[in-house]
């Protein structure tokens, strides 16, 4: 069984290679097929460990695989070995069986773009860097895992190269992440001075032996680590990358907000959430980073008109969710949603992915309309995704995993009003730009033909996750509709649990609220930009939609505080003695070819002429000797 568990990343690594040694010599069929095979096989190897670890809990919460070792250089040593329990079990099921379904129907979507198969081999990469992170014994490895995913969202973003736009939104992400990386291995190397080992199972038990809650060296190392977890997670004040992140493919957004990157910070807090709770203040900064994350993007993805912004920002205000949880020590809570938020986001991206195709890559919402009955499975595949988006009550996914989070949120010791009202009025944020897009998009009158219709390869996995966005979250009901924990009690096996106030005879009526709240989202919606859209009309031209448009202005905060100044010192830098240095050796180089070059000029006459001359000049050399 320990084998299996190797075997999960290894083999969209393989299928990486073969696509990377031998792209010249497979046919377009056969490049999609080995990637999305390599993902299926995968995720069908998860199923068996999974059901094998959970028939063996709670006697055996964990397996461990060491490979080899990577590294031993004085006190200094890692080994490449994998760790699977609840928390990277749930990760593995996710990125494996939701990559198979974005890999299915990358096949369909990407059937005519002349890069298909450097397409699958980045998606291969991809995910087996994902699976390596959440699998990873030791935190180096783990940040093995957390570079790759990084270098292969460079790589997605930037897969249409030949626009010059696509290549700035890649290196825009990049570096942004680069900033959380960096103060997250600056984290790592403390960890490792302070412990001696990068282990990560010993560094949890160490910690809370060695470290005093709330010391400075807790606090520190929490932060630099939350830094990383910003940077991935797309989180204030990091955020500004991932919207520019829709310039790559479809598939490349469904596969980045759904199933890997940008979940990553979330499950690095979650592992090593001994160190958090060793830094209280840290802990509820987390908490107060993602409630305001969550009402910025919904702000913001209330005044977008581009389809894929919209879920871009969706993402960050549902992963600002999972960053509340998180904070009030909701573990199982953010996981949850993490699980749900993959099913329904997924279908979301997978679903616009379609629409835009064939509509011959339109993205503008207000330049569609009129899909409902053009495109029956798209809509009605895309309405449970927005649905369960909205956390419509009682029959989407959606709607368990994030009352979960608002519950939490208000009734844990570490919780409070303040964060619920947050989290209700980005709920309501939710259902209002969910159900906007709805009904500008495909209600209305037809601005846009579809070209064509989506094949089958494109459709069945909107409808297998459609399913999953609607039940998916019967796994785990609240106390007051029947008190069915099978997630918490899975997750609770590694994680800690939550503690919580007196209040549990009150779920019910935040329950009525909160849905109440999503279905006044949805009507206003209904109202606002279907039935008499003349309301909002004031809305749109107004200076505050315009601020709410630009994401409330970080990017210009950053161009004008950070990009300008370095691209200044850089124009007055670039002629000093260091470049003009560099320069000359270019050119003496330069130089020193064209002088080579000479005698290279392809006449055999000339070759023998110089080989017998050469010959001449060591003879008359030896003899003078």
């Amino acid at each position: 069984m320990k084998t299996l568990i190797a075997l999960i990343p290894a083999l969209p690594m393989i299928s990486f290679l073969i696509l990377v040694l031998f792209s010249g010599k497979l046919s377009r069929k056969v490049a999609g097929w080995i990637g999305a095979g390599s993902i299926g096989i995968a995720a069908v190897l998860t199923v068996i460990v999974s059901v094998d670890l959970i028939s063996a809990l709670p006697e055996i919460k964990s397996y461990q695989i060491t490979l080899w070792q990577w590294m031993s250089v004085g006190n200094l040593s890692a080994d490449i070995s994998f760790r699977l329990d609840s928390l990277s079990l749930v990760f593995c099921f996710v990125i494996t069986f939701v990559g198979f379904l974005i890999h299915s129907y990358s096949i369909g979507f990407m059937d005519k773009d002349e890069g298909i198969i450097r397409f699958f081999a980045y998606m291969n990469l991809f995910v087996s860097s994902m699976l390596i992170l959440v699998l990873a014994d030791n935190i180096l490895l783990v940040y093995l895992g957390w570079e790759g995913v990084g270098l292969c969202s460079y790589l997605l973003i930037g897969f249409w190269y030949k626009e010059p736009e696509n290549g700035t939104a890649a290196r825009k992400a990049f570096i942004i992440t680069r900033i959380g990386d960096t103060a997250m291995i600056i984290g790592i190397f403390i960890l490792f001075l302070s412990f001696g080992t990068f282990n990560i199972q010993d560094i949890m038990h160490l910690a809370s032996a060695k470290w005093v809650a709330g010391s400075s060296i807790a606090t520190i190392t929490a932060v630099l680590l939350l830094g990383g977890a910003l940077g991935k997670s797309a989180q204030v004040p990091l955020q500004t990358w991932l919207p520019d992140a829709m310039a790559g493919p479809s598939p490349v957004s469904a596969l980045i907000h759904a199933a890997t990157m940008v979940t990553a910070g979330v499950y690095l807090i979650a592992r090593t959430n001994v160190l958090f709770s060793l830094a209280p203040i840290v802990q509820g900064f987390i908490a107060g980073i993602g409630a305001l994350t969550l009402l910025i993007a919904g702000f913001s993805a209330l005044t977008q008109h581009d389809l894929k912004r919209i879920l871009a920002y969706s993402t960050i205000s549902q992963i600002g969710y999972m960053f509340l949880a998180l904070g009030v020590g909701a573990y199982s809570a953010a996981i949850f949603h993490f699980m749900i938020h993959a099913f329904f986001k997924a279908l979301l991206f997978l679903a616009a992915g379609v629409v835009i195709l064939v509509l011959n890559e339109e993205h503008d919402i207000f330049k569609m309309g009129g899909l409902r009955k053009k495109m029956p499975a798209v809509f009605w595949t895309f309405l449970i995704g927005s649905a369960s988006l909205s956390a419509l009550p009682l029959v989407t996914a959606g709607f368990y995993s994030k009352d979960a989070i608002l519950w939490f949120a208000l009734s844990s010791t570490s919780g409070g009003v303040v964060l619920w009202i947050a989290g209700i009025v980005g709920a309501f944020l939710t259902a209002l730009y969910s159900f906007r897009m709805i009904f500008i998009a495909f209600f209305g009158e037809a601005k846009t033909q579809p070209s064509f219709q989506a094949g089958y390869l494109m459709t069945i996995p909107l409808v297998v996750l459609a399913v999953f966005s609607l039940f998916g979250g019967f796994i785990e009901l609240p106390a007051s509709l029947g008190n069915f924990h099978l997630f918490s009690n899975l997750i609770n096996q590694s994680l800690p649990v939550v503690g919580i106030k007196n209040v549990e005879h009150l779920e019910w009526l935040f329950q009525l609220i909160s849905s109440l709240i999503a279905l006044s989202g949805i009507y206003l919606a209904y109202l606002f930009y279907y039935k008499k859209p003349v309301f909002i009309d004031s809305f749109n031209h107004s200076k505050i939609h315009h601020f709410f448009e630009i994401g409330f202005g970080f990017d210009k905060v950053y161009d004008i505080l950070i990009v300008r100044p370095v691209v200044w010192l850089a124009e007055i830098d670039k002629k000093d003695f260091i470049d003009q240095i560099n320069i000359s050796i270019s050119n003496m180089a330069l130089i020193g070819n064209e002088v080579l070059s000479i005698a290279q000029n392809g006449k055999l006459r000339w070759y023998l002429l110089t080989f017998a001359f050469g010959i001449a000049v060591i003879l008359t050399y030896m003899m003078t000797k």
